[in-house]
């Protein structure tokens, strides 16, 4: 872009973002009074103004060290001659925050839209790393008029029980699951959940949280070698300086903006890598999000079809047995794209300014002593580690992570159990005199964005009585999402959802289900006159008397359109 369209010494942002008093001179005036009691002279306020967005909370444990992330980037904009200013949004922590993130997805990235456009600022850098914060940033930065990049705060580290290394979360599952078979007992679950989560960072393995982050630098909205250096590391630190550092080039050129970057190849791209590593299938329905923010065409199926001849490549859990540090210690997100170059746009630039064919041609590749990082030939896993589904159960589409799924339930008939919502969920399925087999399929409903802001209860646990018998697997089915932690063969974001009038809705104990992964579908074995005559008698559950709940279930779109806002 034109140095024109940027930056200009002697118009600094904080002139030319003002307050409204009726009076511009007036509102420069007070501006600069106020500004000069923080300590900030002319001098400083005729720099390029970097806002660096801050989710530190006390309430989101993965965020703990963001001061010092936060103090790198700022060193990285002062050594280019830039003004770093910090400003608070919505901080989402997954663990502490009820009754899921994913309600409050979209109000994050409301916040973070309207501060960047509100508050004085050339450039923007998002700090996130939890897994709603990136989408959400990434959601804000395609409504945005000036530069951003964005920063995760990286994976935390491995901890180890009794001689075996573990992590969180794939491997929290894991355990409860053996405590629900009787296989640990009080004090041994206790133990374990003491090393579960050895250090601050995101889940140290394919969830959700290190899935966005991969996809956000193969967007290119972050710089290469971002996503996956641990959060205690200097190499994060280090990466972090350098964000800092770009966001001043970016606000002295002006560009490019989120939506010059956010553009059809770069969604493909990330389509790849989603694929290539076995990621979250939450990754679906935040990157529709953005792609809707970004004015791009993106339907569900574009990830089947994209993904059908993109193998997995990654082994990192739940779709393989490594870690996130394996995955960077294998040379990351950069050396994954050299693996990936004969099917990705190379033309495509980012944040960085350079195109991916020139990033790739300055990268190794996988090296030969680590195998983590499969090559093309040799995949880890065939293509479709993401399957998108349809059929007389969810006729606008669900999901599943095929990669994480048991062989022998890809195909599979069984009868319903079904479970009305999360909260009822414990009640029935711990019953010992519960009427259930191995064989049946777990339906649960009234979990989708309407009827719960769509939480991560899709995984229902085995019942108790199975879990004991050693049975570690099952089909379940619901409106609702899992998390990318999560494993086993599970069907998500049936839509349309119950709430809605969705099939989902009148399915009764004893329907047969019939799952095809192979053939892509998933049917309720009902006819169709009698699914109809079913559904003529569907009263919808009462709504939210007010707040943001209320304004949510009004106007959230269904997971296959991203489950953003309508009007947005």
């Amino acid at each position: 872009m034109s140095e024109s369209s940027g930056y200009q010494p002697g118009t600094s942002a904080v002139d030319s973002s003002r307050t409204s008093y009726g009076d511009a001179g007036f509102s420069r005036y007070l501006r600069r009074a106020f500004l000069a009691s923080a300590g900030y002279d002319d001098e400083s306020l005729e720099r390029p103004i970097v806002g660096i967005a801050v989710t530190q909370s006390d309430y989101n444990t993965c965020h703990r060290d963001m001061p010092a992330l936060l103090a790198a980037v700022k060193r990285g904009v002062e050594q280019a001659g830039g003004l770093p200013m910090e400003f608070p949004t919505i901080s989402l922590g997954e663990i502490l925050t009820a009754p899921t993130t994913m309600l409050f997805r979209n109000l994050m990235a409301m916040d973070t839209e309207e501060m960047i456009r509100a508050l004085p600022m050339d450039a923007a850098v998002l700090l996130g790393g939890c897994d709603k914060t990136v989408p959400a940033q990434l959601m804000a930065a395609a409504s945005s008029e000036i530069p951003v990049m964005l920063e995760v705060v990286g994976p935390m580290m491995t901890g180890s029980w009794r001689g075996e290394r573990l992590g969180a979360c794939t491997d929290c599952r894991r355990f409860w699951g053996a405590h629900r078979g009787g296989e640990l007992d009080g004090d041994e679950i206790v133990s374990v959940r003491q090393e579960l989560v050895s250090t601050t960072g995101t889940c140290t393995v394919m969830g959700t949280a290190s899935t966005m982050a991969a996809l956000t630098e193969a967007l290119g909205m972050m710089l290469p070698g971002g996503a996956t250096p641990p959060a205690v590391s200097g190499a994060r630190l280090r990466h972090a300086t350098q964000t800092g550092r770009r966001a001043v080039e970016l606000a002295r050129t002006g560009g490019p903006l989120p939506r010059e970057v956010l553009i059809r190849e770069a969604f493909e791209n990330a389509i790849r890598v989603l694929a290539a590593i076995g990621g979250s299938t939450n990754a679906l329905i935040h990157v529709l999000a953005v792609a809707r923010r970004a004015g791009v065409p993106l339907e569900m199926a574009d990830f089947d079809k994209i993904g059908s001849d993109t193998p997995l490549l990654v082994d990192c859990k739940p779709s393989g047995v490594g870690y996130m540090e394996d995955f960077h210690r294998a040379g990351g997100v950069p050396a994954l794209l050299t693996e990936l170059a004969p099917l990705l746009h190379r033309d495509h630039r980012g944040v960085s300014g350079r195109s991916m064919g020139e990033l790739i041609a300055e990268t190794d590749g996988p090296a030969e002593w680590q195998n983590t990082i499969r090559h093309l030939p040799d995949p880890l896993g065939p293509p479709g580690a993401l399957a998108v589904l349809s059929g007389s159960l969810a006729p606008n589409g669900a999901i599943i992570k095929a990669s994480a799924a048991s062989p022998h339930l890809m195909q599979h008939t069984g009868p319903a159990l079904v479970v009305d919502n999360p909260a009822d969920a414990s009640a029935i399925l711990d019953d010992p005199d519960l009427d259930v087999t191995p064989e049946h399929v777990l339906v649960m409903r009234y979990s989708g964005p309407v009827a719960a802001g769509m939480p991560e209860a899709g995984a229902l646990p085995i019942p108790a009585k199975l879990a004991r018998a050693g049975v570690r697997d099952m089909v379940r089915v619901s409106d609702a999402r899992m998390s990318g932690t999560s494993y086993g063969t599970v069907v998500l974001h049936c839509d349309p959802e119950a709430a809605v009038g969705g099939p989902l809705s009148v399915v009764r104990n004893g329907d047969l289900i019939r799952l095809d992964v192979p053939n892509r579908s998933i049917d309720l074995l009902v006819p169709d006159d009698e699914i109809a005559e079913r559904l003529r008698s569907f009263t919808p559950p009462a709504r939210a008397a007010r707040g943001w709940r209320r304004l949510y279930e009004e106007t959230v779109l269904p997971a296959s359109q991203g489950a953003d806002l309508s009007f947005l």
